[in-house]
């Protein structure tokens, strides 16, 4: 358990140690703050029929932070390590390649976390100065970081798997993105064919990322999004795992 906290420690000085960390939670504050100026703008001084989890979750500038910031975070975990040459040199070392990657996955979802902590002050600020009490609901906002956090187990844990592939940060980077984009239409596939009675409707229901962030956003704790992200968050751990245990047949 020591080399556990120790390897997260490591991977999460990696990121605030160097410039690249910063640029990431600098350009996430930008685009929050974009996002809740075009809202606000969008408003103006019309009452709001829906929270505003719900309406920023359906902004642009969340899902452009949502898909852009887990590449960039995780595409140094294993790739960057196989490139300088120190990837051997860490397993060598007394610990397990399970601990190896679930240490890579935590220390990328604590920086994750960090990225998306000045969405509260956000909230708080225009429940501040907003004269609709109803415009931002705690509940809502509670799921709504609730549904990030999974989905961003999703995204991380993908990027791990696609770092532990390749020695290419760029080519991990860009797989990671791929995947979360492929994500995404399933996604819109589900808004499309989500009414079907057959196999394929309710399939894509399972699926369909954007209605669950809605339900998210509005408040609404479903169990079987929560299981399906977690179920997939342990697949691709558990190859990145397998991945990371192939030196060995080599």
């Amino acid at each position: 358990m020591q080399a556990y906290w120790t390897l997260v420690r490591r991977e999460i000085g990696s990121h605030f140690l160097s410039w690249s960390g910063y640029v990431v939670i600098a350009s996430t504050v930008f685009l929050t703050g974009l996002g809740f100026v075009i809202l606000i703008e969008s408003l103006g001084d019309e009452p709001a029929h829906r929270p505003m989890s719900e309406l920023f979750l359906g902004s642009y500038p969340f899902w452009m932070v949502l898909l852009l910031a887990p590449p960039v975070i995780t595409m140094r975990s294993f790739a960057l390590e196989k490139f300088t040459g120190t990837f051997e040199t860490l397993m060598t070392t007394p610990v397990r390649d399970a601990a190896v990657v679930l240490a890579k996955f935590t220390g990328g979802m604590v920086v994750f976390i960090c990225l998306w902590l000045p969405l509260v002050p956000c909230f708080l600020l225009v429940q501040r100065f907003s004269h609709d009490t109803a415009l931002v609901d705690a509940g809502a906002l509670a799921v709504t970081l609730v549904g990030i956090l999974l989905l961003g187990m999703v995204l991380i844990s993908m990027g791990c798997l696609a770092s532990a592939m390749t020695r290419s940060q760029t080519v991990a980077a860009v797989v990671t993105f791929c995947g979360g984009i492929a994500l995404l239409m399933l996604g819109f596939l589900s808004l499309a064919f989500g009414s079907d009675t057959g196999a394929r409707g309710l399939l894509l229901t399972q699926v369909g990322i954007i209605e669950q962030m809605q339900d998210f956003s509005a408040g609404v704790l479903d169990t079987r999004p929560v299981v399906f992200y977690l179920t997939l968050t342990a697949f691709f751990l558990f190859f990145t795992k397998r991945v990371v245990e192939s030196r060995r047949w080599k």
